[in-house]
């Protein structure tokens, strides 16, 4: 049916409402908030307002729907609407807003049918606030799905995790418990703990999980390799393990989510059909289990919608593949791309040198950031004698403009390598400026806090043997170690658990010693999980510390390391409280969920009145109007190992261009001319990066701005690392009577190393080979030294100071 005048007409009307709604936006803004249905990528550069472009898209959804491109009326609209509607356009009143929006919606979606995935809970915080704000309505705010993958995740399986054969009351486990489950796990296969590093185990775990692999699938695809061969071992051990404690990891939540999608098609489709929207934040950091959750979420009506800057993808080592970014056109055909390359934060001189950096990588998208705030400060470079050097001129620089009149907040000096920050902490003491170094999660991995955490799991889920070790005998209770084995050992063969197991110990003869303080502890436990049926939780908590004697037995002691104890105990509970005040519903369960996903991310000290120290990795997402980046040194900016493959490189890059995109007004680089490292005084030249950056944006004090010239190919028969090595050499190396052996040629045969073998570095003594994966002419060999953990060596080189024992 053709639309009648009087539809074209309250279209029109219509439109030019919605489009005065959004007109703050710019013109790719607004086209990516008008672009709602259908598969759509919005190549978000830094500083170019990405997470307003999201709330205004969300409220297009939830407001008007398809009222943009309807050319007809809403069933029943009247001639006195119109009126009402064209009044509305010429002068606007708030108190009519809502009834002319009300007007304008066409078929718009329920706030529940749509959902907004972060990385972050301080991001889907601020995303749910910005929501409520934009909509006014606190109810239609807390519908939508803002949340972070993990979050979402769990509000899934926390529904149907029984269809996996878990308790819906399951444990999370952090990476300090789950390290405990490894360790026990490579106990009892009798693995050599130096030659399988728990921490290198936990890693490929954790990246077979991102990709979605089962230990099974794992094994099959390591077959031949001895190393993964027993992690796979390990891998299936831990499952076990963590099964029987009815407790996940992080990446188990993201993975079995998937898994539950995938083998339950009613469940699947009940997801599918109810989000209509799916839109994900950050995209170009998702790993390939988020990949496939997100296509899952999606698959009924493709309105899918991801936000990223594949120029910002920093997280390879955590699993997250720039991939998903770079081949969104390809997996939905019918995609449509919108760039965001106005730069609402940066001067014209940052923007310009963070072009031309990122320029020289191959696997991208390709975008210009601009910004019409004008070119600003010249880019200051610094080059000092030592690393003391550094330090002195970053801190008489920061106090100089402090004196000037900016804050000292106002400040953030970033690294590649937490090494670098000692030297400038120490000036910063010197000159009496307060700074904060940005350590992440700290305050919860304090044994007193875990301590804390324990009993509230054990509270929750007394199936959680891990943690119910950990506080079984603290404080002291007469409870030792080879009772608690005797009663794990009896919880096995009597099939029940372990807490179980001491709640009626009286009743194994096995526990006669310790059975009256098995039972004792029991007995608390019990009162304590009936007292959180009507205690409020920062009661529990109260009643927790009181009847578990922790607190006293801190008390009694009443050393200076006690008190700070108590204080860190006494800071859980304002966690507890804000909790309490933020939820209406707070629970014990819900505290210690929110508690287990809180993030790095989660706490930046942005409010401090201090200058904030950090890893350029920290610093993503955040901004300062004064940047200092230190140690940008060939061998440290970007380091030696990333030099070995274009695709670190690349990522390095990429590292750097987050790293200048935080400064607003102004950046600093430095450098040193010797830097002692590891114990070793070395000579450095600067960043390649700074030769990437045009010498008109730089203000440099060092004479001859180029200090050697770039180099896209290696010199003949050497590798880009060794080629850097040569520039960032120690005093010794400079000498001839010190001088490294000569590079073999490129031609020259590839060394006879193989998994299993045994070898003796010069350095790093004898270790064994656990992987060797060719790399052209070359190959690149994992290797598990006894004395000094895993190392990743080239075959070439290493066999310069490496040989072969057996």
């Amino acid at each position: 049916m053709e639309p009648t005048k009087f539809d074209l007409k309250y279209a029109s009307i219509r439109r030019a409402i919605i489009e005065q709604r959004f007109s703050s936006l710019n013109e790719k803004q607004r086209e990516a908030v008008f672009a709602t249905e259908g598969p759509l990528l919005i190549l978000a550069g830094a500083g170019s307002g990405k997470t307003t472009v999201l709330i205004n898209r969300i409220i297009n959804i939830l407001r008007f729907g398809e009222g943009l491109d309807s050319s007809y009326a809403p069933a029943g609209a009247t001639e006195e609407d119109l009126l009402f509607l064209t009044e509305y356009l010429t002068a606007p009143q708030p108190e009519n807003r809502e009834h002319a929006e009300r007007l304008c919606a066409m078929h718009p979606a329920k706030p529940w049918e749509v959902i907004a995935i972060t990385f972050t809970n301080k991001a889907a915080r601020e995303l749910h606030e910005r929501l409520q704000a934009a909509l006014g309505d606190e109810e239609s705010a807390s519908a939508v799905w803002a949340y972070t993958f993990h979050t979402a995740c769990l509000r899934i399986l926390r529904r149907h995790v029984d269809l996996l054969g878990f308790e819906t009351a399951f444990t999370i486990y952090d990476e300090d418990d789950k390290k405990r489950v490894v360790t026990n796990v490579m106990k009892s296969l009798n693995l050599d703990t130096k030659t399988f590093d728990p921490r290198t185990v936990m890693s490929m775990i954790s990246r077979a999980k991102d990709k979605l692999m089962t230990p099974r699938q794992f094994r099959a695809d390591g077959a031949g390799d001895y190393f993964r061969e027993k992690v796979a071992e390990v891998y299936q051990l831990y499952e076990k393990e963590m099964k029987k404690a009815c407790a996940l990891d992080f990446d188990d939540i993201i993975m079995k989510t998937v898994l539950l999608l995938q083998s339950n098609p009613d469940v699947l489709e009940y997801y599918q059909r109810k989000f209509r929207y799916v839109l994900v934040d950050e995209y170009q950091d998702t790993n390939y289990a988020q990949y496939v959750l997100t296509s899952l979420l999606a698959g009924y009506y493709e309105n899918i919608c991801v936000v990223g800057d594949d120029d910002q993808s920093i997280y390879k080592f955590r699993g997250a593949t720039i991939t998903n970014i770079l081949e969104f056109e390809k997996q939905f055909k019918d995609a449509k791309t919108i760039r965001l390359e106005q730069n609402y934060r940066s001067t014209g001189n940052i923007l310009n040198a963070a072009n031309e950096v990122i320029r020289n990588n191959v696997g991208r998208k390709g975008k210009e950031l601009w910004t019409d705030h004008g070119d600003g400060a010249k880019i200051h470079l610094h080059r000092s004698d030592s690393q003391e050097g550094e330090a002195a001129y970053i801190a008489d620089t920061i106090r100089e403009g402090v004196e000037q009149g900016l804050r000292w907040g106002d400040f953030a000096v970033l690294y590649r390598n937490n090494v670098l920050s000692d030297n400038i902490a120490a000036a910063f003491i010197r000159a009496g400026i307060p700074y904060r170094v940005y350590k992440g999660r700290d305050f919860f991995s304090r044994a007193e806090v875990r301590d804390m955490f324990a009993y509230l799991w054990v509270l929750e889920n007394p199936a959680d043997e891990l943690r119910l070790r950990r506080i079984i005998n603290v404080p002291a209770r007469k409870i030792g170690d080879k009772s608690v084995e005797t009663a794990a050992q009896l919880a096995v063969e009597n099939g029940v658990t372990l807490y179980e197991t001491v709640c009626h110990a009286s009743d194994y003869p096995a526990l006669s010693r310790g059975a009256a303080a098995m039972e004792k502890f029991g007995e608390m436990m019990e009162n304590l999980r009936k007292q959180k049926e009507f205690l409020s939780l920062s009661e529990l908590y109260d009643g927790l510390l009181d009847q578990t004697g922790y607190l006293a037995a801190l008390e009694a002691r009443g050393g200076a390391e006690e008190q700070s104890r108590i204080e860190h105990i006494e800071e859980l509970k304002s966690y507890i409280v804000s909790y309490e005040n933020d939820h209406d519903d707070a629970s014990l369960a819900g505290f210690l969920e929110e508690m287990a996903l809180y993030t790095d991310a989660d706490q930046s000290g942005e409010e401090e009145d201090a200058v904030l120290m950090m890893t350029m990795h920290s610093a993503k997402g955040l901004e300062f109007p004064v940047v200092f980046l230190a140690g940008m040194e060939d061998g440290l900016f970007p380091g030696f190992r990333a030099m070995e493959r274009d695709e670190d490189m690349e990522e390095e890059r990429r590292l750097c261009y987050v790293a200048v995109t935080r400064a607003k007004e102004q950046l600093y680089l430095t450098c040193a001319e010797r830097r002692m490292l590891y114990g070793r005084t070395q000579y450095a030249h600067p960043s390649r990066f700074i030769d990437e950056m045009p010498r008109e944006l730089l203000d440099s004090n060092i004479v001859e701005r180029r200090m050697f010239q770039q180099v896209t190919q290696p010199a003949p028969g050497l590798s880009r690392a060794q080629v850097a090595r040569a520039r960032y050499v120690s005093p010794a190396a400079a000498a001839p009577s010190f001088a490294a052996p000569a590079a073999q040629p490129a031609g020259s045969p590839l060394p006879d190393f193989s998994a299993g073998c045994r070898v003796r570095h010069k350095a790093f003594g004898d270790g064994m080979v656990v992987s060797v994966k060719p790399m052209g002419g070359d190959a690149l060999l994992e290797i598990a030294f006894d004395q000094k953990g895993t190392k990743r060596l080239m075959a070439k080189s290493a066999a310069q100071f490496m040989e072969k024992l057996i």
